[in-house]
C-alpha cells in the first residue's frame, strides 16, 4: 500500500490545473476534489455523483468557489476540482469527508499539497501556482474519459 501512496504523492506533484480564468491571490484558496477516493479509479458517472455531493457542500461555505480541473501535465489523467476561497482546515476537513489523499492550497500565490492525514506525507511547497495554470477557454468534458 505505501508504494501506491508514495507514486500518488508524487503523481500528485507535479498536476498542473486548466480554469478558464485566472483566480485572485489577494486571497488564500484550496482545491479539493470527490474524484477517485482512496485514490481508487471510478467510473465517469460515479465520479460525477460525488462531485455534485462536493458542490452542495462548498455551497455552504457559502465562500467564492470555482470549478477548475486538475491534471496530469501530459492531460493523460485529468480530475474535476473545485477552488474555494476556505482555510485549509476546512478544507482538509473537505478532503477528509471525500476520502482523498490530499489537497491543494495556495496562499500568497504560492501553491502547497497538503496530506489530508498528517502522518502519510509532509506538506510539499510546489512554487508559484501560475506556473502551474493553464487557461483554457472551456473545461474539457471528462465525463467520457476513463
Amino acid at each position: 500500500m505505501e508504494n501506491v501512496i508514495d507514486r500518488l504523492w508524487h503523481d500528485y506533484q507535479s498536476t498542473h490545473f486548466l480554469l478558464t480564468q485566472r483566480l485572485s491571490h489577494d486571497y488564500p484558496f484550496a482545491i479539493v476534489t470527490a474524484h477517485n477516493p482512496h485514490g481508487l479509479l471510478l467510473t465517469p458517472s460515479q465520479n460525477r455523483l460525488l462531485d455534485r455531493q462536493l458542490q452542495f457542500k462548498i455551497q455552504q461555505y457559502k465562500s467564492p468557489y470555482r470549478s477548475l480541473i486538475g491534471a496530469a501535465p501530459d492531460l493523460s489523467h485529468m480530475e474535476k476540482s473545485w477552488a474555494i476561497f476556505i482555510d485549509k482546515e476546512q478544507a482538509l476537513e473537505l478532503g477528509r469527508e471525500f476520502n482523498q489523499h490530499a489537497i491543494y492550497y495556495v496562499n500568497q500565490g504560492r501553491l502547497s499539497l497538503v496530506a489530508c492525514v498528517d502522518t502519510v506525507m509532509p506538506e510539499i511547497e510546489m512554487g508559484i501556482f501560475n506556473h502551474r495554470l493553464r487557461l483554457v477557454s472551456e473545461l474539457p468534458d471528462i465525463s467520457a474519459r476513463i
